[in-house]
């Protein structure tokens, strides 16, 4: 299946590209989400027509994320949690509560744009946390946990 990308989709293309995807991939996530359109005749004209709108509204997004990335960058998040004797958590500290203390300190951070590539945090410490704002605009933030 052929499809016309209408955003920046990672490790597939760029605006206005048009790719080979496999059908379930197309029909299942790529259109029912607006980030593509199937690779039609008229669905290559109507984008050639709104290519402009596309462009300036993924700078947009493009020039928001590296605005968060720079309020973001040097900062450091702490979290005051309660832990054992040895600094094992008493429970964890996962994407959603990092995501709220950022949001805390004044920035807008959805959980969704955390990443923890060896999953929540369980013990007392220093961790360097990655943030995916948009695509090809990451920034890493350090969370220190404290005990309480």
């Amino acid at each position: 299946m052929e499809v016309i990308l209408l955003q920046r989709v990672e490790n597939l293309g760029g605006l206005g590209d048009k790719v080979k995807v496999r059908s379930g991939y197309g029909r299942n996530f790529l259109i029912p989400s607006g980030r593509a359109v199937p690779a039609t005749a008229a669905n290559l004209a109507d984008f050639e027509a709104r290519r402009a709108e596309l462009e300036r509204q993924e700078a947009q997004d493009r020039a928001s994320a590296e605005a968060r990335k720079a309020s973001l960058e040097g900062k450091v998040i702490s979290l005051v949690r309660k832990a054992g004797d040895e600094g094992k958590l008493f429970g964890s500290v996962g994407t959603s509560d990092i995501a709220d203390a950022i949001v805390e300190a004044g920035v807008n951070v959805d959980r969704r744009e955390v990443r923890m590539s060896e999953g929540p945090l369980r013990t007392t410490g220093e961790f360097e946390v990655e943030l995916h704002l948009y695509t090809d605009v990451d920034v890493i933030v350090a969370v220190h946990i404290v005990a309480e």
